[in-house]
């Protein structure tokens, strides 16, 4: 049964430049579709729904854009977001030829429970997304890895161990390279203190000050010329 990609609905734009902060104060998002040997389209979107299929989606997806009654097959790319509310502000969409392999990243997404954990072990994910070749029906949204095997230290899945249709999909990333891990537990150090110093008795000469010993000389010069 073929893949049914998601598809979203979009205009073209006119409205360029600075005049687009008007269009996301009315609930639009600007957008670009571009691609080898495409005039590139301006469009917008409402941004409720792009902002909402771009977080189940992501950039591994192809999503097929309708205008007029026109699909384009694309991929989203560079997302652009407001530095205080978060809120999409700006994506781009990459025309792609179906017949045309290109390489993506898909993100690497672990299930399941690591026995390993439960005796106070640490889970390492280090590779959170790879880089693969397919054509763009053959993507790949994401790839799971069942970290049920993980039982004690040191063991680990690699690139190598990762399932997919290896025949209609080519990992670019080096098959040695570890996806996740188990760790022993890391033992903070204790500060060290240092013992305080014992106080040493210091005779009571030595704790007068310098005038206290100008003092007690001029008096005793005194007493000798009384004499």
């Amino acid at each position: 049964m073929k893949k049914e990609n998601p598809k979203i609905s979009a205009v073209l734009r006119t409205v360029t430049g600075r005049a687009v902060k008007n269009l996301r104060l009315q609930g639009l998002t600007p957008s670009t579709i571009y691609g080898h040997k495409f005039e590139p389209l301006s469009i917008q979107f409402s941004a409720a729904e792009i902002e909402k299929l771009f977080n189940t989606v992501g950039e591994s997806t192809l999503v097929e854009i309708v205008i007029d009654g026109e699909t384009y097959p694309v991929l989203f790319k560079n997302p652009q977001y407001h530095p205080i509310s978060s809120n999409l502000v700006h994506l781009d969409c990459h025309k792609v030829n179906l017949k045309e392999k290109i390489i993506a990243s898909v993100p690497v997404e672990l299930i399941g429970e690591a026995p390993a954990t439960k005796d106070g072990n640490t889970l390492m994910h280090i590779l959170n997304e790879v880089e693969v070749e397919a054509l763009p029906a053959n993507l790949p949204e994401k790839i799971e890895v069942d970290i049920s095997g993980l039982i004690e230290i040191d063991n680990k899945i690699t690139v190598a161990d990762l399932i997919l249709d290896r025949d209609l999909i080519e990992i670019k990333n080096a098959p040695d390279q570890v996806v996740c891990l188990i760790e022993a537990p890391r033992v903070e150090e204790e500060p060290v203190v240092e013992a305080e110093a014992t106080p040493v008795d210091v005779p009571a000469t030595a704790q007068k000050t310098e005038e206290e010993k100008a003092a007690k000389a001029a008096e005793e010069a005194a007493e000798k010329s009384d004499k």
